[in-house]
């Protein structure tokens, strides 16, 4: 008989992004830099992998 084969586990999901891969940045325009919206974009902690990056030695 086969034996069965354990799940391998989970990364662990990226404490900045929360696993999503895309942070919010607030966006300000004009000399007295209002903040007019926001806009997502890759998330530099994991680029965008959503996964926990591996710690440095």
């Amino acid at each position: 008989m086969a034996r069965t084969k354990t799940p391998k586990p989970k990364p662990a999901t990226c404490p900045v992004c929360k696993g999503a891969g895309e942070v919010s940045r607030t966006v300000r325009v004009g000399r007295k830099r209002r903040t007019v919206g926001e806009q997502t974009g890759l998330c530099l902690n994991c680029l965008g992998s959503g996964n926990a990056p591996a710690p440095a030695n």
